[in-house]
């Protein structure tokens, strides 16, 4: 009911008894209940009156459905052409996103190819650093065990 929570609730009428008292709040609700109901009755007496009138000037209910209905189909006419024709807009839309795709995977598959070379020729570097140290290994392994 509006939004409002049960806990919501029992505080508001916590305060409204605050504010007028016991013996005032069923007063107003009687007051409340009553405006609502003039409300209503003053509603159907407006929806009667129309219907009268409409039914006076030759309007029924059958032909003021057909009315609606006319409105209605014109204006989904109205609606569909000045939407047109969206299939173009998907189509495209379809077009955009598989042109992103193939570039995306241009630049990964780019990216991927370059990290792979550079791993090899990182891997190269060091195996041949490796060679070089164990030339080093070997042409100062006796003079190390000699000191």
């Amino acid at each position: 009911m509006f939004g409002i929570g049960g806990g919501e609730l029992i505080f508001i009428m916590f305060i409204v008894l605050m504010l007028f008292g016991s013996d005032k709040v069923p007063e107003i609700a009687r007051t409340m209940g009553k405006a609502m109901a003039q409300i209503k009755n003053a509603t159907n007496d407006i929806k009667s009156e129309i219907q009268k009138g409409a039914e006076a000037n030759g309007f029924d209910t059958n032909s003021l459905s057909d009315i609606r209905g006319s409105i209605t189909s014109e204006i989904n006419k109205a609606k569909d052409n000045l939407l047109g024709d969206t299939s173009a807009f998907s189509d495209m839309a379809g077009n955009i996103t598989s042109e992103i795709n193939k570039a995306k995977e241009n630049l990964l598959g780019d990216a991927t190819t370059e990290i792979e070379k550079a791993k090899d020729s990182l891997l190269g570097d060091v195996a041949e650093i490796e060679k070089v140290k164990e030339e080093i290994d070997d042409s100062t392994g006796p003079i190390k065990r000699q000191m």
